[in-house]
């Protein structure tokens, strides 16, 4: 199938509005949130599934044999509905990105919604009710916020430039080396939320991202937005992430790299060292 621009656009509109609605939802729940602890070891909150269900079926409306995938499922576990029809659409959604912000009442969290084609993130939209701030893009389009275009820039690692950290390191917990340099170097910042840090490397607002422990939902919008907005997602060896088998996909994390295309390969050497 070849996808048409009119086509993404459609999509596009669809992941605006499902997301715009889940973040409406998530600002009147912040105040009453319950939250509990998953088998993964993860908050959610009550919000997590109810805002999820909202982005799914909004999408179902216009789309109703497409696939979907996200974070949030039944007794802990992911959430996943292969495509009915015979073309490999998926949406990957995180209904809330930043669960602990929003936990504890911080209204820092985002709605991640995006759309792969073949495993190739085609659409995405980062929203962060909060600050009504819309992110968008589609394959091939200009990256925007709230409908005016936006690019990654190309400035240096130097004391004022900021780069995005992670909060947890891994398996083991502990932080690695590389850390301290970008301690030492940047105005390094961790927002709580992968999904807005990736958005503000898509601005400027950031040099570079470094996640740790990502999954799909946390990056596949991000990706089509980076990309559009001229920056760069990679694992941490600076080797394409896309495309995702989906269909094999049960939850496993991405080592990633976001920056602009003028550090790339400074990051990519700190990590290896």
């Amino acid at each position: 199938m070849k996808l048409e621009q009119k086509d993404l656009a459609s999509m596009l509109e669809t992941g605006i509005v499902a997301a715009r609605l889940a973040g409406q939802r998530a600002m009147e729940e912040i105040s009453y949130v319950k939250a509990s602890v998953k088998k993964s070891g993860e908050l959610v909150t009550q919000a997590d599934g109810r805002c999820q269900q909202i982005i799914v079926d909004r999408i179902k409306e216009n789309y109703p044999d497409h696939g979907f995938i996200g974070e949030e499922g039944d007794d802990g576990e992911i959430f996943k509905q292969p495509p009915r029809g015979g073309e490999p659409f998926w949406w990957a959604i995180d209904p809330i990105d930043g669960t602990n912000n929003f936990a504890h009442q911080m209204p820092l969290f985002t709605v991640s919604v995006g759309a792969l084609y073949e495993g190739e993130p085609i659409v995405g939209v980062i929203f962060e009710p909060a600050t009504d701030s819309m992110f968008t893009a589609v394959k091939g389009g200009e990256a925007q916020l709230n409908g005016r275009r936006i690019s990654a820039g190309d400035e240096e690692i130097n004391e004022f430039a900021s780069v995005g950290l992670d909060s947890h390191f891994g398996s083991d917990g502990r932080a690695p080396r590389w850390i301290s340099e970008i301690v030492e170097r940047t105005r390094f910042r961790n927002l709580g939320t992968t999904a807005l840090q990736i958005a503000y490397v898509a601005r400027g607002s950031l040099v570079a991202t470094i996640v740790c422990t990502p999954k799909l939902w946390d990056i596949a919008a991000g990706a089509v937005i980076v990309e559009s907005a001229g920056a760069i997602i990679s694992d941490w060896q600076g080797e394409k992430i896309f495309p995702i088998e989906l269909e094999n996909y049960e939850g496993g994390i991405f080592q990633t790299i976001v920056t602009n295309k003028k550090v790339h390969s400074q990051i990519v050497e700190l990590l290896k060292s």
